[in-house]
């Protein structure tokens, strides 16, 4: 590079230096945009609704969710991926749009990993398998033994092909060898209400929108995903609990952000998302889901996404559940 160019180089950056320290500084300056790729009253749309009144409070101006479901979270999250990094969009995904998806599918329309920046691991909590009060079924074995002796003949539901509650219930299937036909729905609300009328039989569904249900008495809870039970279920005991040791997974939600959005406004917004988690109302109502609060920085949230990534990928081939969207 000659002297001259070096020159303009440098002053170039000089110019641009500011600029962008500047937009940092100033974010946000206009109201931002949280999607969700999930049903109102999933999940992910429950924790996220939960923090932004505070994160508007916090940074001075209105944070908004937008719910777009469907297709097991690919199209909430392609329009998340596609959308101007300029930190006015972000993405409450869930740990089968950003974990699972990347590990089944074989020509997803968007990367979990490269199309998007970790912000925060915000929570996880467990899956919960469950019944609906018509199956005559109180336990996880029994639920195991009545559909082995009937192949083929039941129907579960789930919040789409790949979310967390689907690739549980195959992973059920790997395990003891029960075959049921599997109805993906739009998000785990809709599941939820299919199996409440009795369309379908039993399902694994993220603990918090079911909780209700089962507090209610109109769902029949078998067994945690977790190895620890809830504390919200006490007397819910584990799958490992039920006689399949070692069985261990969790539903997360994370906020990501576009690829190119600046370092400085996601470290904010990181930092932020920390400190309203450590809140103790926030704190209280999140632990009324039953789950677990993370909130950690960007760096550990990547770290445990690939890991998610990777062991589901182990899974889905052990399965024979690899999929194509075409």
């Amino acid at each position: 590079m000659t002297n001259t160019l070096k020159g303009l180089f440098a002053a170039a950056l000089m110019v641009l230096t500011p600029h962008f320290s500047a937009n940092a500084q100033d974010w946000p300056a206009k109201p931002v945009t949280i999607i969700t790729p999930a049903l109102p009253g999933d999940a992910s749309d429950i924790i996220g609704r939960l923090m932004v009144g505070e994160m508007g409070k916090r940074l001075g101006t209105t944070f908004v969710m937008v719910n777009k479901p469907g297709a097991g979270g690919i199209i909430g999250s392609m329009e998340a991926a596609r959308a101007k990094p300029d930190g006015y969009t972000f993405i409450l995904a869930t740990a089968g749009s950003h974990g699972i998806n990347g590990a089944i599918y074989t020509d997803l329309p968007y990367d979990p990993i490269e199309d998007f920046v970790p912000v925060s691991l915000v929570y996880k909590a467990p899956n919960i398998f469950v019944t609906n009060k018509e199956l005559p079924i109180k336990t996880l074995p029994e639920l195991i033994s009545y559909v082995k002796e009937r192949p083929d003949q039941l129907y579960y539901s789930s919040g789409g092909i790949g979310s967390s509650a689907h690739m549980n219930t195959e992973y059920l299937a790997m395990l003891t060898g029960m075959r049921a036909t599997h109805v993906p729905y739009k998000g785990a609300s809709a599941a939820l209400a299919d199996l409440l009328a009795l369309h379908v039989s039993f399902m694994a569904v993220n603990l918090p929108p079911a909780l209700p249900l089962i507090e209610s008495g109109r769902l029949t809870p078998l067994a945690v995903t977790s190895l620890e039970r809830s504390s919200s279920l006490p007397d819910v005991p584990t799958v490992d609990e039920s006689g399949l040791k070692g069985f261990e997974t969790t539903a997360w939600f994370g906020m990501f952000a576009p690829k190119g959005t600046s370092a400085a406004i996601v470290d904010r917004f990181s930092a932020e998302i920390k400190e309203i988690c450590q809140m103790p109302e926030i704190q209280k109502q999140l632990a009324t889901l039953g789950g677990t609060t993370v909130c950690g920085s960007p760096q550990e949230f990547a770290e445990f996404q690939r890991n998610d990534i990777a062991r589901w990928k182990q899974v889905a081939e052990a399965a024979g559940i690899m999929r194509s969207i075409k």
